[in-house]
């Protein structure tokens, strides 16, 4: 048995998520779905522009400064753009058309999927604190708002790692 699994015999991935693109998100939650479907415990740490992917739809920002970073960002994962083609968001229209034809899951049912799975979700306090993003703008399945070094720990651990 390897020594990365847990007591239960799960083997562990530990993701970091720091795009909030379209695109880079959907990357993130189909594999942090699968491996959860194919019995892994995965934790996935949001930190910067990642956050989106899980935030509620609210107004952030205290400060001038971040109250235009709140505007600037606003929105939740609905808002979420691909990375090329945006076209000031048609590109994110077209995307979910042609993916709805597809029949493929849209980001906030692939989010659902993981929390369903009993993928665990951490937002990056560090990042919180300079984008004036409070606890309370965040999804309630947020397991908690850790530091970098949590992260850390937990990809130490784990016997798959992926930054996005």
């Amino acid at each position: 048995m390897s020594d990365n699994k847990e007591k239960n015999g799960k083997k562990k991935m530990a993701m970091a998520v720091m795009s909030g693109d379209m695109d880079k998100l959907f990357g993130a939650f189909i594999i942090a779905t699968s491996a959860a479907a194919s019995n892994m415990d995965v934790t996935m740490f949001f930190t910067f522009w990642g956050l989106r992917a899980i935030k509620k739809n609210a107004r952030t920002g205290k400060s001038f400064m971040g109250k235009m970073m709140g505007i600037m960002e606003g929105g939740d994962i609905n808002k979420a753009s691909p990375s090329k083609y945006s076209f000031g968001g048609m590109g994110r229209w077209m995307f979910k058309k042609m993916m709805g034809a597809k029949k493929v899951a849209s980001l906030p049912e692939l989010r659902q999927m993981a929390l369903d799975l009993g993928v665990k979700f951490y937002g990056c306090q560090m990042s919180m604190d300079v984008m004036e993003i409070p606890r309370e703008s965040m999804i309630d399945e947020v397991e908690d708002c850790v530091g970098g070094g949590f992260f850390v720990e937990k990809a130490l651990e784990a016997d798959v790692q992926f930054f996005i």
